[in-house]
């Protein structure tokens, strides 16, 4: 407490003491000498004596401070009195010298005096309390003396004090702009310290690890962070180069980072680092070009360097969880594509035998009747695999649009005309209304013919009275674009407001007395959805219960300056009108007999293998004037065949339209066939329309049946 007023600047003037030493004493020894010309040896011996003293106590009292060790209070207060000590013994030389009553003693004093005030001021960098002490009360005694002590010469003590007063004036003023200097000078260093002591703390704390690198590679800086992030001490950075890269990150990287001193951009770069303990850690870089305060020096590569170890692991996560996915999507395609195959395959005996039985006049009304209800119930089953499948494309993105002229009051009325008689059957009306313009539109009318079926189906499904509205509207959207509304409106059961939102959402009916009543699975409305938004639209529903539904959906479409021109309808197929000499490929036995027995009736020879293996065989052998080839078989599967026989050196294998027959109807499935060799596809369930269309087409060859395919395309 005693000392608190004793600032840490008097240890700086200690040291600045203690080094000045060796030339005070040498000046002491001269001033004596000098000063004995004017005064009695005696004194000036006594003189000398005591200031030795003074400065060898000195030399103690400021050692500690030269050697950099901060001194106590009490060592502080020794010096300060002895600075005080040492200056008033100058200034009693110059006192003794001014009462010599001599000019030269009076010179001699004023000189003394002065450079006692001079080594006040110098005292000011260091000390304020220094300058008080060693110069501005000694300063204040002598103007005493000279004022109240003797004047022997009898000199005009005015302007002698005056001079005195101007110099203390302006050794005050060199003061006070060193002790400010001194202040800016400690705030500047509170504000360096303040601010290397922020980047020790961002330095020693960041996890990423900063590298400066001369060009020559050596370092010049690294951060303390790399213990951390990479197990070395920053001194054992500083001696290894590239030693702790990943070896095959070794190869490159070198010459990647010496492109950056010859470019000057900057560069970001993944690489691995061998971490100290051994294992290997992934870091991303970013490298640029940095100079220092001389622009005239080259340039420093700076590094930030930070581990993404995590980074990577959640992107290996990413790509096996695609990858899984994939996969996944792949399994479900594989799923779909086999329960379909599984699925049509019996059924294609039950629809097929079901509709022969169904037309067989030796059977009784009550068989026939029979035999229609296992037809009918096998098209409903083919209806729910056909929508699964939509579906399953429609989620996979494996349904492709066509854009073509259409005119959407003809689509309309076409899907009217395909239910009126169902309508007529159950009493209702069915009407169809346009609205607006009439213009021709560019779209794919095949999906929108199909949403328009759906809906409609749906409205005389749940409609027990009154009939169907089918609405077709076109307004303005730009010069060139129509906006087309389809809607159904019926008078039906209806729908809550709650359950209105899920009716498109796959599997969902309104509720469970709806599924028990109606049947169905639900995905209709979720096809519908599908499509619509496919080709960019939007589907939607009013309805309240009791009062019936409208199902709606619009379109924006260009609109289209005429019809594209298509084909001549033609007659149903009647089946070939001369001879064939057929080779069935099947392995299921039914689906043999089956084929047989819709063909019984024309003039058709069919040959039949059960595998693709005997189908090459059977073509070696002899020529056939069309094949139809199922793909799914054991031993060899028709694709297989059907590239063997294609390969055989016999002209008839080149010209002998092959007829992929098969439950394999998805358009990758197609489209495999076709690229092995095949001319055309039957899928499975049969038809007899379908398979007399087909024997048509084909029965003039592979030219004649392509030019007829193209035309009914």
């Amino acid at each position: 407490m005693v000392f608190r007023f004793l600032d840490d600047g008097l240890d700086e003037l200690a040291a600045r003491a203690h080094q000045g030493l060796a030339v005070r004493l040498p000046v002491t020894i001269i001033a004596a000498a000098l000063a004995s010309r004017l005064l009695p040896w005696r004194i000036c011996l006594i003189w000398c004596g005591v200031q030795c003293v003074s400065e060898t106590l000195s030399w103690f009292l400021t050692r500690p401070q030269y050697l950099g060790q901060r001194a106590t209070g009490a060592l502080r207060l020794g010096h300060l009195v002895n600075l005080a000590v040492g200056s008033g013994l100058w200034a009693v030389l110059g006192a003794l010298l001014w009462a010599n009553g001599t000019p030269a003693g009076a010179v001699s004093a004023v000189i003394v005096w002065l450079a006692v005030i001079f080594f006040a001021q110098n005292n000011a960098y260091q000390s304020p309390a220094g300058v008080a002490v060693g110069g501005g009360i000694p300063a204040m005694g002598m103007l005493a003396f000279v004022v109240l002590g003797p004047n022997s010469l009898a000199l005009p003590l005015a302007p002698v004090v005056g001079l005195l007063v101007v110099a203390l004036g302006f050794a005050g003023d060199g003061v006070i702009r060193t002790l400010a200097a001194r202040r800016r000078l400690d705030a500047t260093q509170d504000r360096l310290r303040q601010s290397e002591a922020q980047y020790r703390a961002l330095a020693d704390n960041i996890s990423d690890v900063v590298t400066i690198n001369k060009l020559n590679g050596q370092r010049v800086y690294v951060s303390p962070s790399v213990q951390r992030a990479m197990g070395y001490s920053p001194d054992e950075l500083f001696d290894a180069n590239y030693d702790c890269l990943h070896p095959e990150d070794a190869s490159w990287l070198p010459a990647e980072i010496a492109k950056i001193t010859k470019t000057g951009e900057e560069m970001t770069l993944q690489y691995r680092i061998l971490h100290k303990d051994g294992h290997t850690i992934w870091v991303e870089t970013n490298f640029g070009l940095v100079r220092g305060e001389d622009p005239a020096a080259a340039p420093m590569l700076l590094s930030v360097c930070r581990n993404i170890d995590a980074r990577k692991a959640l992107e290996t996560e990413l790509v096996e969880s695609r990858q899984r996915a994939e996969q996944a999507t792949a399994a479900k395609s594989d799923f779909l594509a086999n329960m379909s195959h599984e699925l049509r395959t019996p059924l294609n005996a039950i629809i097929g035998f079901s509709g022969v039985l169904k037309a067989s006049p030796r059977l009784g009304p009550e068989d026939a009747r029979h035999a229609g209800l296992i037809n009918g119930a096998s098209d409903a089953l083919l209806e729910l695999v056909n929508s699964v499948l939509d579906f399953s494309r429609l989620e996979a993105g494996a349904v492709e649009l066509e854009a073509k002229a259409f005119d959407p009051a003809s689509i309309a009325r076409g899907v009217a005309s395909l239910l009126a008689e169902q309508a007529s059957a159950r009493g209702l009306d069915l009407a169809i209304r346009a609205e607006g313009e009439t213009s021709l539109l560019v779209g794919d009318p095949a999906r929108i013919r199909q949403v328009l079926l759906n809906l409609l189906s749906n409205g005389l499904k749940f409609t027990s009275e009154g009939g169907v509205v089918v609405s077709v509207r076109q307004t303005g959207a730009g010069p060139d674009h129509r906006l087309l509304r389809l809607e159904v409106a019926d008078t039906g059961i209806g729908v809550a407001r709650g359950h209105a939102d899920h009716l498109f959402d796959r599997f969902t009916q309104a509720d469970a007395s709806v599924s028990r009543h109606y049947g169905g699975t639900g995905l209709g409305l979720a096809i519908c959805k599908r499509t619509v938004e496919l080709m960019g639209g939007t589907i939607g529903c009013d309805s309240l219960p009791g009062e019936g539904s409208t199902f709606w959906f619009e379109l924006v479409l260009p609109r289209a300056e005429r019809l594209e021109d298509e084909a001549v309808c033609e007659a149903p197929p009647q089946g070939p009108t001369s001879p064939l000499r057929l080779l069935l490929v099947e392995d299921v036995a039914v689906n043999r007999e089956l084929i047989a027995t819709l063909l019984a009736p024309f003039d058709v020879d069919i040959e039949t293998a059960e595998n693709g293996e005997i189908a090459v065989e059977s073509m070696r052998r002899g020529a056939f004037d069309l094949v139809l080839m199922d793909v799914q078989m054991p031993v060899m599967d028709g694709v297989s065949a059907t590239r063997i026989i294609r390969a055989l050196p016999e002209p008839h294998a080149q010209t002998t339209p092959i007829i992929a027959m098969t439950a394999n109807v998805l358009p990758d499935q197609v489209r495999m066939c076709l690229e092995a060799g095949m001319d055309d596809h039957l899928g499975k369930p049969i038809s007899p329309a379908s398979l007399l269309a087909v024997l048509s087409r084909w029965s003039g060859g592979r030219e004649a049946g392509a030019e007829d395919r193209r035309a009914s395309a």
